[in-house]
């Protein structure tokens, strides 16, 4: 429960905290700082603990700053091209490490980092642990559909997995889905190759029968294509395929609107045309941009650990921290130690 910390300015903090790695992303630290700075003025009764460099962070920390936001001094910075569990390992002083450690201590409530996603996992396995009946933890993202943002996992933390494993995948998914996206009865599908039952590898042939014995809203397989539909408010895969899926759709999504405003720009006649469609282009690439959803968390972990996109701007960790303090006030670590142990 939210309790008090004190931070390396002398600033004795209460409420519920949140530590965010300042040094981790590919606009860090500036535009970590501006965004926990909004969410610090935004939302006062949460206290943010940038966790970094001193010298890089204080440029960017007026005398005017909000009184809930503050520095925790980490001295190293693990860099993306680094093997994540020995970087984690050698470098105790990390920011991500440090982060997730104020977790641990009970000095914060929650982390959140745009830095190397396996860093953040092992400083996650090694130093928070996994909840009590959950053998691997998983990455859950939102993808953006024009029906709201699903949930698909995993997407990167493991990959391989059991069908016992994905079968929790489904499990953590659907509380999430429910609690954090607000999804009433969320429906559960397997990713395949079609949606016929018999369908499939191996694993997802032996994971099927699981998700249907299970006390979840399974609606069966679900092909690569009716995803972005969001015709299944929680699509489970292993790590593997997840993340394949997910960097072949952000690419796509890239080039089609790359595609679409050099198409529509090509001549005059056709830029009168795009100032017609302009409001309507706006609105979806809002609708489908990650940044509205700001980050999902590492579910299976012993704490609350916030992954962010690498690319992650201002109003994606605005809204990361809005992510962060759901999961505390919900209480997601003891809600799915609970459901799973009453088998949800």
């Amino acid at each position: 429960m939210p309790g008090k910390v004190s931070v390396s300015d002398g600033t004795e903090m209460k409420g519920l905290r949140i530590a965010v790695d300042a040094m981790g992303g590919d606009y860090a630290p500036e535009e970590i700082i501006k965004g926990a700075l909004i969410a610090a003025e935004k939302d006062p009764d949460v206290q943010l603990i940038l966790v970094g460099q001193k010298e890089r962070i204080s440029p960017f920390l007026t005398s005017d700053k909000p009184n809930n936001i503050s520095l925790y001094e980490a001295t190293e910075v693990i860099a993306m091209d680094e093997h994540p569990a020995n970087a984690v390992r050698k470098k105790k002083d990390s920011s991500i490490v440090v982060a997730t450690r104020l977790v641990k201590l009970g000095e914060a409530d929650a982390v959140v980092s745009a830095g190397s996603t396996g860093a953040q996992m092992a400083a996650a396995l090694l130093g928070l642990g996994r909840i009590k009946g959950i053998e691997r933890p998983a990455i859950a993202t939102v993808l953006p559909t024009p029906e709201g943002g699903k949930l698909i996992l995993d997407v990167g933390a493991n990959m391989d997995a059991t069908p016992e494993q994905l079968c929790q995948y489904a499990q953590m998914g659907s509380i999430y889905a429910e609690k954090i996206l607000r999804i009433p009865n969320p429906r559960v599908g397997l990713l395949n190759v079609g949606s016929e039952e018999g369908k499939g590898n191996d694993l997802t042939q032996k994971t099927y029968p699981l998700l249907k014995g299970a006390p979840l809203n399974f609606i069966g397989n679900i092909e690569g294509r009716d995803v972005p539909f969001g015709r299944a408010d929680v699509v489970v895969c292993e790590g593997f395929v997840g993340n394949v899926f997910l960097k072949t759709a952000e690419g796509l999504a890239g080039v089609l609107f790359r595609q679409i405003k050099e198409k529509i720009t090509a001549n005059t006649f056709r830029k009168l045309g795009a100032l017609i469609v302009k409001p309507g282009l706006k609105e979806i690439a809002q609708m489908m941009d990650y940044a509205e959803y700001g980050g999902a968390p590492l579910l299976g972990v012993n704490g609350i650990s916030i992954i962010c996109h690498g690319s992650s701007n201002s109003r994606a960790i605005f809204n990361a921290v809005r992510v962060a303090r759901e999961c505390v006030e919900i209480q997601l670590i003891q809600q799915i130690g609970k459901d799973l142990l009453e088998g949800v």
